[in-house]
């Protein structure tokens, strides 16, 4: 079976990837869920703690989250209903506007982050060596520079 097509690292490659993927995601999202939010919400709540003065633009929170327009204003307003984020107009630049993150979406962040970063330790980073991680975080760094070019858009150096 050596020369079955099927046999290829590429496809073994993409399935553990996504296999992977699928599972860390679950126990996240059992994670996420006791707080009341979505995974959707935690990356859009964490892009905004990480970013200058706890801002980024609407557009760059959509590139950064790999959502449309659409799908990152339905997010905010989410969050905006719960005063976790907030919408300010962007000084110079009348058609766009701001998320914010509040002092309410930070203080969330801050009992929220420990239960993440343990899942996370559980599930992800703990079963691997630190040479191992090192190695993990250089590929996706690459990867996603290839398939999602933006997706630091409006964030820090």
């Amino acid at each position: 079976m050596a020369d079955d097509a099927s046999d290829d690292r590429r496809l073994t490659a993409m399935g553990l990837l996504i296999e992977v993927y699928e599972g860390v995601t679950a126990a996240l999202d059992l994670v996420h869920g006791r707080q009341g939010l979505s995974g959707t919400d935690f990356d859009t709540l964490i892009r905004l703690a990480r970013s200058p003065h706890r801002r980024l633009r609407m557009g760059d929170l959509a590139a950064q989250t790999a959502l449309s327009t659409s799908g990152i204003t339905r997010i905010v307003d989410r969050l905006e209903r719960r005063d976790l984020v907030r919408r300010e107009s962007c000084p110079g630049d009348r058609r766009s506007s701001l998320a914010v993150l509040t002092d309410e979406g930070s203080e969330l962040l801050t009992a929220h982050v420990p239960d993440v970063t343990a899942a996370i330790e559980r599930w992800l980073t703990g079963v691997l060596t630190p040479e191992q991680l090192d190695s993990l975080l250089d590929a996706l760094h690459t990867v996603r520079g290839g398939v999602r070019p933006d997706a630091a858009a409006g964030a820090r150096g």
